[in-house]
């Protein structure tokens, strides 16, 4: 009898020992909270008052995560008026002790100009950047929150660059500014992968694989898409699509294995009409699952 009490006790020991494992589940409404929780500062252009504005917030809510978040300040000129502005990254790092760790970075500025518009009125007027900016951003931050509560099995690393969004058409150099900052800056760091979330919320989400990705980092691509079939994510798709210049290229110049995950074929790319209801809760949960996926599976 001891014996068999023994047994349903090492049993039920396991069954709560693989509860316990179990990675925790991530919520597209809470990221899609975060997502309009941005876009209620309005548009976060670098020297307004809504960057400014957002830029206290997302302090606060990495402060909450973790005690380990630092400002990474820098000063750019403005392609287009050539005024100076201020320009900040932020750092937010989980569990330093862990030695292999994941880099998760997306932008949270947003566009100047709405230089894509069809209303050619409108071509002067700040974006929202609801999809292009806080939707990265968003997955992050409760990503963080999730990190906070349940240690993974790599060290994360989350960087959001500021000033990606703030470049001239034509001159590329002019764009990614807080990511070039942060790879002229890094000093002994290299993550086993790196993603960069861009345009990971819209209704409609596709996401290929993006050239320079696949060029400069093909495993770290590899494993995601792989990852993205066992969960039967369908909105990955197994197809080389555009090159696209961004805050990925300044970290593959530095040697880091970085995919870049972004909706290229975004309909409302640098318009107006780049607002909350035009992303989703559902798009946002997809992009948090692998993520998850990867950190504890």
């Amino acid at each position: 009898m001891k014996a068999y009490w023994a047994a349903v006790l090492a049993i039920c020991l396991t069954v709560v020992n693989c509860v316990s494992e179990q990675a925790p589940t991530f919520s597209g409404e809470r990221a899609y909270f975060y997502l309009k929780a941005q876009c209620d500062f309005g548009p976060r252009v670098p020297g307004s008052e809504g960057h400014q504005e957002a830029l206290r917030y997302l302090k606060t809510e990495l402060t909450r995560s973790t005690t380990l978040v630092r400002l990474q300040g820098f000063s750019a000129v403005n392609p287009i008026s050539q005024q100076q502005v201020e320009l900040t990254n932020l750092q937010a790092t989980f569990h330093p002790e862990l030695e292999e760790r994941i880099l998760l970075c997306a932008h949270w500025d947003s566009r100047p100009w709405a230089d894509r518009d069809s209303d050619s009125d409108k071509r002067n007027t700040p974006i929202l950047g609801a999809n292009d900016g806080a939707s990265g951003v968003a997955v992050l931050l409760h990503l963080a929150e999730m990190i906070s509560n349940k240690k993974p099995k790599y060290g994360v690393d989350i960087v959001l660059f500021d000033g990606e969004d703030m470049g001239k058409e034509g001159y590329p150099e002019t764009y990614a500014l807080g990511s070039q900052y942060f790879a002229q800056n890094l000093a002994n760091y290299l993550p086993r992968m790196a993603i960069l979330l861009d345009m990971v919320g819209d209704t409609g989400l596709k996401i290929y694989q993006e050239q320079y990705s696949v060029q400069h980092a093909p495993e770290t691509v590899r494993q995601i898409w792989e990852r993205a079939r066992s969960l039967k994510l369908d909105c990955f798709i197994d197809t080389v699509g555009y090159a696209v210049w961004d805050d990925h290229l300044p970290l593959l110049q530095r040697g880091i294995p970085c995919a870049n995950l972004i909706d290229f074929e975004y309909p409302y790319w640098h318009t107006t009409q780049d607002r909350p209801d035009k992303c989703s809760a559902e798009s946002l949960e997809k992009i948090g699952r692998l993520l998850v996926s990867i950190l504890y599976d």
